[in-house]
């Protein structure tokens, strides 16, 4: 118990030491998506974004969805680990069969320290297609400090609703500018 003590108050001291905080959380891989509810005919993004990560060198993920609700058409590199320096980026292979991305990943380039913080590591751009509520799950994640250790990351289950008419406050737009198309018809007669 005490030699247990010991090595707890002399990694809390190296971590301070260090500048780290004592007891960091554990980073978080998560997804934003825009807009949110997605509307069948339209474009959505999706951003995969990390938060609370320590010296992020590298990483990797495949994400799976519902292909029968979404159509991936893009992935680009988000602006987060760029911030580090000049980074090697590879969108993955889009198979919409299947609905999976697979092995997005990213990495800096050369002898840099890593970059710690949150921000976004990639951008997935789509089409949504169907109605429903696709299942977003992260596999193949492969995340690296600058010493090429593993970092460990707490990844939720994320979904993605698509509904299949749009939101009350676009259609009040378009009642607006067909009443305007109107009044504009008559009074030009």
């Amino acid at each position: 118990m005490a030699g247990s003590q010991a090595w707890k108050c002399g990694a809390v001291a190296l971590a301070v030491a260090a500048g780290l905080p004592a007891w960091a959380a554990d980073p978080v891989l998560s997804v934003s998506a825009t807009p949110s509810p997605a509307v069948v005919g339209s474009p959505v993004t999706l951003d995969v974004v990390v938060t609370d990560i320590v010296d992020l060198y590298a990483f990797q993920f495949s994400l799976s969805f519902a292909p029968g609700l979404l159509q991936a058409t893009s992935v680009t590199e988000g602006t987060f680990l760029s911030t580090g320096g000049g980074t090697f980026f590879g969108g993955g292979t889009i198979d919409n069969t299947t609905g999976v991305i697979s092995f997005v990943f990213d990495a800096l380039l050369g002898s840099v320290p890593g970059v710690s913080g949150g921000g976004t590591l990639a951008t997935i751009s789509f089409n949504a297609i169907g109605a429903g509520v696709s299942p977003l799950t992260f596999s193949d994640l492969g995340f690296y400090n600058s010493a090429l250790a593993p970092i460990a990351l707490i990844t939720p289950q994320g979904q993605l609703t698509v509904s299949a008419v749009p939101e009350p406050a676009p259609l009040a737009m378009l009642a607006l500018g067909l009443a305007v198309v109107g009044w504009a018809r008559r009074r030009a007669a």
